[in-house]
């Protein structure tokens, strides 16, 4: 048996990004760069316009107010080639239109008496005021997003204005998804005596899609050698496999067999954490199998801490692991000495600080309890009881959280 963290540093130790790809920029928000990515040109390309006003010279402004006449119009678009300032005079002009040759200042409207002819300059004026200036975002052949980096709507922003309409980002991976056990039927069917609708699958086709992998259905192994063999075969041909059940010591508990049988190297098999002790992980050459309880709670506690930040590492992310932070127990919490325990809790907000309470039966049959639950308390394993008052690890549980 091996512990949580030994559990967790042996999984991203032993995945790596599955590839690269170049996809359309609008597809790319919330994918990792998988390239630096540098300006092919000057941002912005030439002097421009903040706002919307009069090109003017500094120097014929001296004395506030003043009046200048106008002697041309540059909208946004148009090209200043053979317009200029000349003395005691100004040019109208838009935000984002180039500035004209002679021009060191631009006088918002606001600051003038809006004259077409003639205009009135209200405000000093200030050399090199509300200009834009070539390159002054970023310069042609510099570095303006690294790899690594998770595209957001900034980015798509001044890559759309690099013209890049393809980007270079980190593959998702596909990720096959087994159930097994003679109990089970699918969704749509009724079930018998003994039987289980196949919930753990879709569970986890959700917890793929919502960590942006590809989530890849292949049924069900029944509980014999030829149905494990021709399942896992299937499923060991995805970049990623993920079994439910089957993994613990009972006569139909065939997967972590028949995966040897194919191949597969075993990295390690039980945990020391409750709920989800069975968990294996093993290696078919560089691809990475999960073999998960069946039990609906333990299966998307482990997939929570064990699988989902190998896969968001398998897509080049970075930050892997959610991030923990205290919260201030409403109650006392008790457990076992010897296994890191994780307790499924409710979150409310309350003078600043975060406060905990149990989202309710923590045993692994409750699945209403992982409905409810906003966080998740990592307690470690040498720890007995917590009192109410007392101040706990834990992370948020689930990618939406309303706490308002």
């Amino acid at each position: 048996m091996v512990s949580f963290e030994e559990a967790r540093r042996i999984i991203l130790e032993n995945v790596q990004p599955v590839g690269t790809e170049r996809i359309h920029l609008l597809e790319a928000t919330g994918r990792v760069l998988s390239e630096d990515v540098a300006a092919p040109w000057d941002m912005p390309l030439w002097d421009n316009s903040a706002m919307d006003g009069y090109a003017v010279r500094h120097q014929d402004c001296v004395t506030i107010p003043c009046k200048l006449r106008v002697t041309g119009f540059l909208p946004a678009g148009a090209k200043a080639d053979g317009v200029i300032v000349e003395p005691g005079c100004a040019v109208r002009i838009m935000t984002g239109a180039p500035v004209p040759a002679g021009c060191d200042a631009v006088v918002p409207v606001e600051e003038t008496d809006n004259g077409q002819l003639e205009v009135t300059l209200l405000e000093p004026v200030t050399k090199g005021q509300h200009f834009r200036f070539r390159a002054e975002d970023v310069s042609a052949g510099v570095v303006f997003v690294r790899n690594e980096t998770v595209v957001r709507p900034p980015e798509v922003n001044m890559l759309a204005g690099f013209g890049m309409a393809l980007v270079p980002v980190y593959r998702r991976p596909t990720v096959a998804i087994l159930s097994t056990g003679d109990e089970l039927v699918e969704l749509g069917q009724t079930p018998g005596p003994g039987e289980i609708v196949n919930s753990n699958t879709l569970s986890l086709a959700a917890a793929v899609r919502e960590c942006g992998c590809i989530p890849r259905i292949i049924g069900i192994a029944r509980d014999n050698r030829e149905s494990h063999l021709e399942k896992l075969h299937e499923g060991l041909k995805a970049d990623v496999l993920i079994t439910s059940a089957g993994v613990s010591a009972g006569d139909c508990d065939l997967v972590r067999d028949i995966l040897e049988e194919l191949g597969a190297r075993q990295m390690f098999w039980k945990v020391g954490i409750k709920p989800g002790g069975p968990t294996a992980f093993a290696l078919h050459g560089t691809t990475p199998v999960f073999s998960l309880p069946g039990n609906p709670v333990s299966t998307m506690i482990t997939f929570e801490e064990f699988v989902r930040p190998a896969l968001l590492k398998m897509q080049g992310y970075q930050r892997v692991l959610r991030p923990l932070f205290k919260a201030v127990l409403k109650e006392e919490l008790k457990k076992k000495p010897g296994k890191v325990q994780i307790v499924r809790l409710r979150l409310e907000k309350e003078a600043g600080r975060w406060l905990a309470t149990s989202a309710g039966n923590q045993q692994t049959a409750i699945l209403k309890t992982m409905v409810d639950a906003q966080a998740i308390a990592v307690l470690p394993a040498e720890s007995t009881s917590f009192a109410a008052g007392d101040e706990v690890d834990v992370h948020f549980y689930g990618n939406h959280i309303e706490l308002e």
